[in-house]
């Protein structure tokens, strides 16, 4: 509670700058108020609608891989009989989730490297022409896709796993015994009864599709393919770090948060329209 009081709560005095012509000698109760201006100035700026797209479309492609690839894994997981192996397989994925963004990154610019990467090395040797997976805007999306899924699919089978260890027995048994094969026994019984994980997980990755990291952007990002690369992030990094433009910076990520509620609120309608609870 101490940490998100003080870490949290308590900055958020800081998103009237968003509505001042914010001077950083004059500090925030010095600077002049300019009302909406400052969104004004930004909703005409091309480069945010440009940064806005680029995240839209990187988080979807991101949760299209990710959320469905986390189910099957746990559900394999979940088939697996042997205690060692199992434990072993859970803590090799869950290890990349607590590796910094900055190795990641450079794992993967050694790998995907047009010139010198592992990947075009192996491709070259088969006589195929090199993949320029860091300087083309498409290829460039699926790498950070991949590396994304890479990081992060196994920590999230921990919340699938921890569901489906509490599931019936009983039910399995009765199923069995009505000659229900393995894959029936998986539709009819395992998934049904998560389902409400499903959505909850499901709402609440949808609730963040305005809102994306800045490390891994920014770190596999380069001039090349700054045309899918630059997200709502990096562009606020830009401006509000190196161009020190405060005021329009604060008032990108009110919009965001703003943005990110909305769409947390019509997801959680979306599913109690559907039957489901929801999570409000």
């Amino acid at each position: 509670m101490a940490y998100y009081i003080i870490f949290k709560y308590i900055p958020m005095y800081g998103v009237v700058m968003a509505f001042q012509n914010y001077n950083v000698f004059k500090g925030i109760f010095g600077s002049n108020w300019v009302g909406f201006d400052v969104f004004v100035k930004i909703f005409h700026n091309s480069n945010f609608w440009l940064a806005i797209r680029n995240t839209l479309v990187l988080n979807f492609l991101t949760l299209a891989v990710n959320f469905p690839l986390t189910i099957i894994v746990a559900l394999m997981l979940n088939e697996v009989m042997r205690t060692r192996f199992k434990k072993l397989a859970q803590s090799i994925l869950y290890l990349p989730h607590f590796v910094s963004w900055v190795v990641v990154a450079g794992i993967a610019v050694n790998m995907f490297s047009q010139r010198d990467g592992t990947i075009n090395l192996l491709l070259g040797s088969l006589g195929i022409a090199n993949v320029p997976f860091l300087s083309s805007d498409k290829w460039w999306i699926f790498t950070y896709v991949i590396s994304n899924v890479w990081k992060e699919v196994g920590w999230g089978t921990i919340i699938y796993l921890a569901a489906l260890t509490g599931l019936d027995e009983s039910l399995y048994e009765a199923a069995y015994l009505d000659g229900a094969s393995e894959f029936q026994r998986l539709i009819y019984i395992t998934l049904p009864s998560i389902k409400s994980v499903i959505v909850t997980m499901l709402i609440l990755q949808v609730s963040r599709m305005m809102f994306i990291g800045l490390d891994a952007p920014l770190l596999l990002g380069n001039d090349k393919v700054m045309g899918v690369a630059e997200v709502i992030s990096t562009y606020v990094y830009r401006l509000g770090i190196e161009n020190a433009k405060y005021s329009e910076s604060t008032a990108i990520g009110l919009f965001q948060s703003v943005v990110n509620i909305l769409i947390l609120f019509s997801a959680d309608r979306f599913a109690k329209g559907i039957g489901e609870e929801g999570i409000l």
